[in-house]
């Protein structure tokens, strides 16, 4: 079977390189809270990850990872604006959400002994090492975006990189948050700034699939 230059690729013409972005909403909120940062909770994680892709990348999806928060005293609309900031995220195409939970638990004052009620969150960690893994052995990126500071996820980073060692893992950690661990062991890290998450807003009506109007809210402003 004869060939004509045709038909021999065009290396000059390579496809983009792929860009997998995913995020740990809680260690991102806690650092944005950390900042009091409030007013930049209103976040849209798609133009977020666009604005940290060079021009020969291309971004194939984004993927947040989160806990539902349960009713607190003190702050009883908090589900309430979560799930707003949830609806809001869902309108983003190619971004997924998946859930871990929070855990119910007691805390306690050691001087005075005095306790209260809180939660944990769990899962978030376990949920991205598995995306990470899975998405790294199906062949979905070249490049993966970490956006968090959880040492726990060391391992995972590291899996991906011994085991595919064409790819490449950067962390980029939440404002007011750092790992040693992550930072020695991702290909490289960096720190979001507090201009690329201002310019990465939504605006302050964002309109859902089915016509319905998503307001920030108000205490965000």
């Amino acid at each position: 079977m004869s060939t004509s230059i045709a038909d021999i690729p065009d290396e000059s013409q390579a496809q983009p390189h792929r860009v997998a972005v995913y995020v740990d909403g809680l260690n991102l909120y806690h650092g944005l809270k950390s900042r009091s940062w409030r007013r930049y909770y209103w976040l849209n994680l798609r133009r977020l990850a666009e604005r940290l892709l060079r021009s020969d990348q291309r971004l194939v999806m984004v993927r947040y990872f989160t806990a539902r928060f349960m009713p607190r005293f003190g702050d009883p609309d908090q589900p309430q604006r979560q799930d707003t900031y949830l609806k809001a995220l869902e309108t983003l195409p190619d971004l997924t959400i998946q859930y871990g939970y929070h855990l119910p638990k007691t805390g306690r004052c050691r001087r005075c002994g005095a306790t209260w009620a809180s939660f944990e969150e769990k899962m978030t960690d376990v949920n991205i090492a598995v995306a990470l893994l899975r998405d790294a052995m199906r062949n979905t990126f070249d490049t993966a975006i970490v956006i968090s500071a959880d040492s726990d996820l060391t391992g995972p980073i590291n899996t991906v990189l011994h085991s595919y060692p064409e790819k490449r893992v950067v962390v980029a950690f939440p404002p007011n948050r750092h790992s040693e661990q992550l930072h020695h062991q991702a290909t490289a890290a960096f720190r979001l700034g507090r201009s690329i998450i201002a310019s990465s807003q939504f605006p302050a009506q964002v309109i859902d699939a089915n016509g319905f109007v998503l307001h920030k809210p108000s205490s965000w402003n």
